[in-house]
């Protein structure tokens, strides 16, 4: 039987995940990582996207994640997110609520100077990317 790994997910305000697993994939920044007990150490940025794991018991889980950091011990996967919510906390119409939002600032964007383009684009991902794990169901 293989051994496990501990994950942390925190954000500034909760502790969304703390439990053995199998394995861990996040979203780096500079591609997708995955992570088994014994893996040597790393630091690295996430981007938008989510947190795949097996839990101990095989079961596959999701944890949406907008950015942070991802620590990657033996031992231990910790991730620092700025925002981070499971697969079945993230609510749909607000989900959709924010993608309608986003997409008005994008088109606001196009017309307006003083619209940060940027920001609404990254609004649009964060909202694409939690309805797209949410469809995932």
């Amino acid at each position: 039987m293989a051994e496990n790994i501990r994950l942390e997910i925190v954000t500034p305000k909760k502790s969304v995940v703390s439990e053995d697993v199998r394995i861990v994939v996040a979203p780096g920044t500079l591609g997708e990582f995955g992570v088994l007990v014994g893996h040597t150490p790393f630091l690295t940025t996430l981007k938008v996207g989510s947190v795949r794991y097996t839990d101990k018991n095989g079961g596959e889980q999701q944890i949406f994640v907008s950015g942070g950091f991802a620590e990657a011990l033996p031992d231990k996967v910790t991730i620092l997110a700025e925002s981070a919510e499971r697969r079945a906390d993230i609510d749909i119409e607000r989900a959709k609520s924010a993608l309608k939002r986003a997409q008005q600032r994008m088109e606001e964007a196009k017309q307006k100077e003083n619209i940060d383009y940027a920001r609404a684009r990254a609004a649009l991902e964060r909202a694409l990317r939690r309805l797209s794990l949410v469809d995932a169901r």
